[in-house]
């Protein structure tokens, strides 16, 4: 592209999906073009006849076509110029102004930032990181916060030969500060239960045969680098014994909510003894992003050799309220399984999303005609599904009091993933600001079984005041933090409210 911007392409008449599918295209593009120059650099590291290499590497076809097409740019670098900068009035306007077809926006503080405006960074990242470190994946266009297999039964009895992701203890690594767990998020694991263990929603045993007492000595550590949780396990003590006077114990962990096979690690079996001594270490592949919505069930097991295994103790620790400075060893007491129900669970995980409403006519021009609300679906945190694995999930959004077919919107459907990545928006117009205190955004979060659908929870935003437009109505049951949500939305015009919310069971279907 020439200094004039001459060969810039207008993308400024580009719909949301079609700014995404660019997105997308753009990265995946910078991937694969790493991918390439890679391989043509081992093969001339390794390749010693010069007309193989030329044929081998490509280089032939970059000739000829230098040969025909002495001036032709490739659409991908056409595209990528476009979105960093066109012609307006001789100056450089921003990406994220680009994409929003505006000339001057004024960002508050938490504004989010737009997949555009985080293409620019990431490409740039992306190039110099592949540089220092190589290739070590794909790459997703998904925006940064702005804030701080399968079993559906605990298997009783299992070959006892240890984890294959068990090692030796001894491996420390600082952690990082980036491991602050005082998130807003919180505890998810308060969030989810009123009492009980998460574990008992899932499994079946022999729970009660014998009286549970003892304790486990345990650490943790998290390699920020790697994104491996270790779990240290030393020793534990004064175990009660099982049958025939012998107590053989073991130790099984999982990383819930995930009750997959893919989560379940186990000691060795000690034979004989109430004060077994492991000194293994266990590792989970977890990204740092996901610890605070992360609960470590950790059980005490005698082994039978024949027949069902038996329940010695748990200790259930959510990973958001563990202190990460300490590396030491500490002692926890073994617990009883509290048996819970589904009705028990309060919550299924955390929604995170952004909300922002633009009046009528304030973007100059009498832009927009009428008042739009935006919702940008980012992520959930966490997500318990009804059988304890990774699930297909996707949320939709209503405005009510319409709930016809058209104010129907939803995210893609994300697959088998406990902290799905939606990246969403969903635009709803014709609002005037006096609607907003009668109307409710109502986002649930579904879980796909095969051709059936299955309602997780949700969040209701609204004044919370069961009315609308004088007419009661059940729908406007919203909480305290929902409601809080609702009314920064409407005080706070063009700005992104950010929102992390309990996905709550009492959400009720409406009939409607």
């Amino acid at each position: 592209m020439d200094q004039n911007g001459e060969d810039c392409l207008d993308l400024g008449h580009l719909t949301e999906d079609e700014q995404e599918a660019i997105l997308q295209v753009l990265l995946r593009d910078s991937e694969l073009r790493h991918r390439e120059e890679g391989r043509v650099r081992t093969l001339q590291q390794t390749e010693a006849n010069p007309t193989r290499l030329r044929t081998l590497s490509g280089s032939w076809f970059s000739e000829e076509r230098s040969k025909r097409h002495h001036s032709a740019r490739q659409g991908c670098d056409l595209v990528h110029s476009s979105i960093r900068c066109r012609k307006s009035k001789g100056k450089e306007v921003p990406l994220a102004e680009l994409f929003d077809g505006l000339g001057k926006e004024t960002h508050s503080q938490s504004a989010p930032c737009s997949p555009s405006s985080e293409l620019e960074k990431r490409l740039g990242e992306d190039q110099g990181e592949q540089k220092e470190e190589g290739y070590q994946g794909g790459i997703t266009p998904t925006p940064l916060p702005r804030t701080k297999g399968q079993t559906t039964q605990e298997e009783d009895s299992e070959g006892h030969n240890g984890d294959t992701d068990s090692t030796s203890s001894g491996r420390t690594e600082p952690i990082s500060a980036s491991l602050n767990t005082s998130s807003s998020v919180g505890s998810l694991y308060s969030s989810y239960t009123v009492g009980g263990s998460m574990m008992s929603l899932f499994s079946t045993g022999e729970f009660g045969a014998v009286e549970v007492r003892g304790r486990l000595q345990f650490s943790l550590v998290y390699l920020t680098q790697k994104e491996e949780l270790l779990v240290s396990i030393n020793r534990c003590e004064d175990l009660a014994i099982a049958r025939k006077n012998r107590c053989d114990p073991y130790v099984k962990t999982y990383l819930l909510p995930d009750k997959s096979s893919h989560s379940k690690k186990k000691t060795k079996v000690k034979k004989n003894t109430q004060n077994p001594v492991y000194d293994q270490t266990l590792k989970y592949k977890v990204p740092v992003g996901e610890l605070r919505a992360r609960t470590l069930n950790l059980s005490v097991w005698h082994a039978e050799s024949l027949g069902r295994n038996i329940f010695l103790g748990e200790v259930e620790l959510p990973l958001a309220s563990w202190d990460w400075a300490s590396t030491q060893p500490q002692w926890h007491d073994l617990q009883p399984r509290v048996q819970m129900s589904p009705d028990d669970i309060s919550s299924r995980g955390i929604i995170v999303f952004s909300v922002k409403f633009i009046p009528e006519g304030t973007e100059g021009g009498g832009l927009p005609l009428t008042g739009e609300l935006h919702i940008w679906l980012r992520e959930a945190q966490g997500l318990l599904s009804i059988k304890g694995s990774p699930v297909d999930s996707f949320v939709r959004s209503y405005i009510l009091p319409d709930a016809s077919r058209q104010s129907g919107q939803k995210t893609r459907s994300v697959k088998r993933s406990i902290n799905p990545s939606y990246n969403h928006t969903m635009v709803y117009d014709g609002f005037h600001t006096s609607d907003l205190r009668e109307a409710c955004a109502e986002l649930t979060v579904w879980q796909r079984e095969g051709l059936k659908t299955r309602l997780l929870g949700g969040v209701r935003l609204s004044l919370g005041t069961g009315q609308s437009y004088g007419e009661a109505v059940g729908w406007m049951d919203s909480t305290k933090e929902e409601i809080a949500i609702w009314n920064a939305l409407i005080e706070n015009p063009h700005e992104w409210i950010d929102a992390s919310l309990p996905i709550r069971t009492s959400i009720i279907l409406r009939n409607d």
